[in-house]
């Protein structure tokens, strides 16, 4: 993202510009209203005036949304903090004394808060800045769709304005899930989004939910020196990962003290009378005592208020937004992107679904997005992405499948930078004479693989087979090699794996 030099004031003056008080006359008109300015909404915005249009912004927050203040940005700021304590903790293997007399070195969550707000309101100023320079008005305030395209906004200072597009797209994006049983109260038992605020670091956790999030912050409060327990309901953490991934993030968790128990059952908590800490009742009679607790169960769409009577939009019974692949929505004129949908809640299928809405309104050809090829990155230590299909599911979709396996062991980089725990694995097609065709999945695991992972995302993307990607030279020394050789590999002619 571009970081574009401006105040923050100038930020919020950008916010509650544009518009007109509700009955003061006409509305003010765009060709596009966006409503909500997180990843799929400023995308849409800004790909949108790219091409010419007039556009608005309806944000109650800030430009941004979740993935920028609440999620992604700060999650992974975090996350990079517990790497480079990681790093600090090693240095002695590279000669390096650093820690102190004890030689370990000690954690100041305050900084390490401080820093990671100084990231995000950076990013945020850029943005701002980025959409003032695009001609983009964005307006403070919750937004709610009427009938023939009216969008009325509760502005965050107390007024109300009403605004119209020719086209309407919604985004405004999603929140954290919670469970029965475990109800927020921000200061023991909270959601990311509380997580995320803390100054101090728990000293014992419990992060119930291992998917993508759960293990992200199970990860880090590990590595910062919390006790952690996670919960999963499900048979495996990381459910939706390749079975090979899973075994090596799960044997990581055992060997850093990550205590994993799946298929949990949970029956609720009792707060300790003094405030500090509760106690979480679980499987048959097993109790667990923890400081915090952090729900990660995934995260739900923002959908209510978003939608007065009348407007053609269909929701379905579990609050998405019903959309077509183009994005288009029941009615005509209105597109849903992001969270609101029930696609993949990553921020880069946002930014996908933008420009597909966008070209869709300017009439352009349109390619849907391809879901089962996405690219998918988990940032815990090891750290995961894949994208394309899991050995089971091409097994499961009647593919004859051939996989290759090479573990980070065994490349020069890896060894170099002293992390080898992790491995690439691939999988593709057996052609009917038993040679190897179309790739369809690329899973990794290891260290930096959520960089690693284009070559292998365009492969499953381009429908590439084995030979064609195995033309792809890959630097030496380099983390990226174990992808060529597991490809070269697939072609029976590897050089270091058989």
């Amino acid at each position: 993202m571009e970081v574009v030099p401006t105040a923050p004031e100038v930020a919020m003056e950008q916010a509650t510009t544009g518009g007109v008080d509700a009955g003061a006359g006409d509305p003010e008109h765009f060709d596009v209203v966006v409503i909500g300015g997180g990843p799929g909404g400023y995308a849409t915005a800004l790909y949108g005036s790219a091409a010419g249009l007039s556009v608005a912004v309806v944000e109650l927050d800030k430009v941004g949304g979740t993935c920028l203040h609440r999620g992604c940005v700060p999650a992974k700021e975090y996350l990079e903090t517990a790497a480079v304590h990681r790093t600090v903790t090693r240095s002695g293997e590279f000669g390096i004394t650093a820690g102190g007399a004890g030689g370990s070195p000690t954690l100041d969550f305050a900084v390490s808060q401080k820093r990671k707000q100084q990231v995000v309101e950076q990013l945020f100023v850029g943005l701002s800045g980025l959409l003032k320079g695009k001609g983009v008005t964005v307006f403070g305030g919750s937004g709610t769709l009427l009938a023939d395209h009216r969008v009325r906004i509760a502005g965050n200072d107390g007024s109300t304005t009403e605004i119209t597009g020719t086209d309407v797209v919604l985004a405004a994006g999603s929140v954290p899930r919670t469970i029965p049983g475990f109800d927020i109260d921000g200061i023991v038992v909270m959601t990311s989004d509380e997580f995320l605020s803390l100054e101090v670091l728990p000293a014992s956790v419990a992060v119930i939910g291992g998917g993508a999030i759960g293990c992200e912050f199970a990860s880090l409060l590990s590595d910062l020196g919390s006790t952690v327990t996670v919960f999963e309901a499900l048979p495996t953490i990381l459910n939706d990962c390749d079975e090979d991934v899973v075994r090596t993030v799960a044997r990581s968790f055992r060997k850093r003290g990550i205590e994993v128990k799946v298929g949990a059952q949970l029956e609720g908590h009792a707060l300790d009378p003094s405030g500090k800490g509760t106690v979480i009742s679980f499987g048959d009679g097993e109790k667990l005592a923890v400081d915090a607790v952090v729900v990660s169960v995934g995260r739900r769409p923002r959908t209510e208020g978003l939608l007065s009577q009348g407007t053609g939009v269909v929701v379905d019974d579990r609050g998405f937004i019903v959309s077509d692949p183009t994005m288009r929505t029941e009615a005509d004129g209105v597109w849903a992107v992001g969270d609101v949908v029930a696609t993949p809640q990553l921020a880069h299928v946002g930014f996908a679904e933008a420009i597909v809405a966008i070209k869709g309104i300017l009439g352009e050809p349109v390619v849907p997005v391809d879901y089962e090829r996405v690219p998918w990155a988990i940032y815990c230590h090891p750290e995961v992405a894949f994208a394309g299909l899991t050995e089971a599911a091409a097994r499961e979709a009647g593919f004859d499948v051939v996989v290759k396996k090479d573990p980070f062991g065994g490349n020069s980089r890896a060894r170099i930078i002293g992390d080898t725990e992790g491995m690439v694995k691939v999988v593709a097609e057996r052609r009917p004479d038993g040679t190897t065709g179309r790739i369809l999945g690329v899973h990794m695991v290891g260290p930096w693989v959520t960089e690693q992972l284009g070559a292998g995302y365009l492969a499953v993307n381009w429908e590439a087979t084995a030979d064609e990607v195995a033309h792809f030279i890959q630097p030496h020394p380099s983390l990226s090699e174990s992808f060529g050789e597991t490809v070269l590999a697939l072609t029976g002619r590897g050089l270091h794996l058989a």
